[in-house]
């Protein structure tokens, strides 16, 4: 069994996969939106399911991520871990941001600051399917799903 030649390949394609992730994410915590969309295959799907979410449109997820970049301008994504599985990148990250928040005539800034997991799969070198998953409440990014929700009204 020739495992050494096994080991190397999968190697090989966990870095390929690991790096297409980690700068997806960097150029989302540079605020470089086009570079990220970029990256994302024709036919995908991107999910926030914390806000609950759904995406399968490359206009309509640039707009979602430079609604976030408006709501949370000095936004800073750190990669803390990553983890690879077949064709699934898994990576765990934080973000510290801050909120413009009125109160009467003043404007407060808010610190925000969560840690997620983004599950990504990658075939043939472009994004596929990319879920997020993070605490809502901590986040304070309500006003972010409310620009994406449609209103039902009974």
């Amino acid at each position: 069994m020739n495992t050494a030649i096994k080991t190397d390949v999968a190697s090989t394609e966990v870095s390929t996969a690991v790096s297409i992730l980690r700068s997806a994410l960097t150029a989302l915590s540079d605020g470089r939106i086009s570079e990220l969309i970029d990256a994302f295959d024709d036919h995908f799907t991107f999910v926030d399911e914390a806000l609950e979410l759904p995406f399968t449109d490359k206009e309509r997820l640039d707009e979602f991520f430079r609604k976030e970049r408006e709501l949370f301008p000095d936004t800073v994504l750190e990669v803390l871990s990553t983890f690879e599985s077949g064709e699934y990148v898994v990576a765990e990250w934080k973000v510290t941001a801050s909120q413009t928040m009125p109160l009467g005539s003043l404007q407060l800034r808010l610190p925000v600051s969560f840690k997620g997991t983004s599950v990504v799969r990658i075939e043939t070198e472009r994004i596929t399917s990319w879920s997020d998953y993070y605490d809502q409440s901590t986040s304070r990014r309500f006003r972010l799903g409310a620009f994406f929700t449609e209103w039902v009204e009974y």
